[in-house]
């Protein structure tokens, strides 16, 4: 193996590295130049440390410099930045930042771990001192010291993914009021819309002021606050804003060097995880590697497989065979009361690769819905209709969403198809799950849709339905129906559905049925197809309509109502 390996960046995929890596290789050289002042810190923890979640600062250091040299033998150097990287030579060129000096530095093998910076889009006045990121120790250093300054302050949160909105939960948890702007249609990009509805009526009722299809223009300074313009022309005033717009990886040094870089701007990598240059690896953020399951690279700075890449690498220096497979993108986030999560390919992906695919939303309770504490979440699953192998899978809900998703997430990686998720044998008792857990249904559903057992709608076809032309059925309960309905809908409870279908029903026009979540839908639409109906299923049933009509709804109101500073 190669004699002196030097690793460019700390935190998840150098630290990872050089840890694993000695764990194989005692006589191995191993040198990490680390820009800032840590290698390894925990910076998917850094906006709970913000909210006071996350008590002690030094929770998030993982492992110091020090600790690092003494535990692993490793030659740290923090403060000092790589500066250029000569390949023919094999050395890097390093200033030290603390006293300016330059030196340089060989190497038999090179990994590159630079990551990724937060993106900072060329606004006016985007870098006044106000307005911040978060991505590293001294940015939420930065943020907490800009939080306390004014009691009950007003921050605005720009950008509503992963961070965005971490970072407007946990502000709120600090004491101030938060504004969050979106540039698209939705919040959490990486669910598809009819989830990231109930996402966003959720962060509204919890006093968050949302604004969506909003572009920020400019920023400028008002005495000791900041002023943010908006596309429409609305204004905000912030104490602090943050920049939660996204990340970029660093690849600049790599770029300079004449390394192959992707499409995305990450450093193109194979299925060893090497470069261009056979002497040089890449992991983590900054990496373009192969994507999974898909023609071309991919990129998505997520920790789990910056870890997993980081490992491989230890491994083939060390002389051991590695194939990286891909990044699948399983991702997960708290929102206030809330977990979402998602795993491979959405709907936008697949109609951006031209994929042919269905889908199919259900709503199951986290365990049996007689134990206590039993509540719905939102699952949807696409699959490939030619196979029935599953492509994606999203969920959101207040409990049970992780242990669902990682096992999709499993079932991805190992290429599934619906009807092996309906065989999967899952843990069941009471408190932990149900004998038909959620992941079960899902392949239930999606057999039923793709057999045309049971042929499904979505919340689109009934938002503004003819009832001159569809009938909608509502098979739910009396209590349940004076508590929210689909206005125009006839109703007849599922259990009075065979007595009184024939006369209620005419058979001239397709039958839409209702309910709930999509379950008692599926029975009724099964009876009646079978006596000589037109009938479909609304996927989801009201829980998913009424999340797409209130968030409409709330869209509308905010579009049409002057900004709240």
């Amino acid at each position: 193996m190669p004699r002196k390996i030097v690793i460019i960046g700390g935190v998840a995929g150098g630290a990872t590295a050089a840890a694993r890596l000695r764990r194989l290789d005692e006589e191995a050289e191993i040198v990490i130049v680390e820009r800032g002042e840590h290698i390894s810190f925990a910076n998917c923890g850094l906006p709970y440390h913000v909210g006071g979640v996350i008590a002690k600062r030094e929770q998030l250091l993982l492992l110091t410099p020090r600790l690092m040299n003494r535990r692993f033998n490793v030659d740290v150097r923090v403060q000092s930045e790589a500066v250029r990287i000569d390949r023919a030579a094999h050395h890097v060129e390093i200033k030290n930042l603390a006293t300016g000096e330059v030196y340089l530095e060989s190497y038999d093998h090179l990994i590159l771990a630079t990551g990724a910076r937060p993106v900072k889009p060329p606004i006016p006045g985007v870098d006044l001192p106000s307005v911040l990121t978060l991505r590293s120790i001294p940015d939420m250093d930065a943020i907490i010291a800009a939080a306390d300054a004014r009691e009950k302050g007003h921050a605005v949160v720009v950008g509503g993914g992963f961070i965005g909105l971490e970072t407007a939960e946990n502000l709120m948890k600090r004491g101030l009021q938060v504004t969050l702007v979106e540039m698209a249609d939705q919040v959490m990009t990486p669910i598809d819309r009819e989830l990231a509805a109930i996402v966003q009526n959720h962060i509204r009722s919890h006093g968050v002021n949302l604004f969506l299809q909003e572009k920020v223009t400019a920023f400028g300074q008002e005495g000791e606050r900041t002023r943010v313009i908006l596309g429409s022309g609305r204004s905000l005033t912030a104490d602090l804003v943050i920049m939660a717009t996204g990340v970029r990886p660093e690849s600049e040094l790599a770029q300079a060097a004449g390394l192959e870089i992707g499409p995305r701007r990450g450093v193109v990598v194979n299925d060893q995880l090497l470069t261009s240059d056979p002497d040089i690896s890449a992991v983590g953020d900054v990496a373009e590697p192969p994507a999974f399951g898909a023609e071309g690279t991919t990129w998505v700075p997520l920790a789990g497989p910056a870890n997993r890449q980081a490992r491989l690498v230890a491994d083939r220096l060390a002389g051991r065979p590695i194939r990286y497979t891909g990044i699948q993108g399983s991702s997960i986030a708290k929102v206030f009361d809330l977990t979402v999560a998602a795993t491979g390919k959405n709907s936008a992906a697949l109609v951006r690769e031209g994929r042919e695919f269905r889908a199919i939303v259900t709503g199951n309770k986290q365990h049996a819905g007689y134990y206590p504490g039993a509540e719905f979440m939102a699952l949807k699953l696409l699959f490939s209709p030619a196979d029935g192998k599953v492509l994606g899978a999203q969920a959101v809900g207040p409990h049970g969403v992780d242990k669902r998703m990682d096992v999709l997430a499993t079932a991805i990686r190992f290429g599934a198809t619906i009807d092996q998720l309906a065989d999967l044998e899952l843990c069941y008792a009471p408190p932990f799950g149900a004998a038909k857990d959620p992941v079960n249904m899902l392949g239930y559903a999606a057999g039923n849709a793709l057999r045309g057992d049971t042929p499904t709608v979505t919340w689109e076809a009934v938002m503004d339905f003819d009832p001159e032309q569809v009938t909608l059925l509502d098979v739910r309960e009396y209590d349940e129906r004076a508590a929210d309905r689909i206005e125009g809908s006839v109703h007849i409870p599922l259990n009075l559905v065979r007595q009184k279908a024939e006369r209620q029903l005419p058979r001239e026009k397709p039958v839409i049925v209702y309910c709930g979540v999509g379950q008692r839908g599926h029975t009724v639409v099964r009876f009646l197809r079978q006596k000589g109906y037109d009938a479909r299923n609304l996927m989801g049933g009201i829980m998913i309509y009424a999340a797409m009509r209130d968030d409409l709804k709330a869209i509308a109101a905010q579009a049409s109502e002057p900004a709240k500073a």
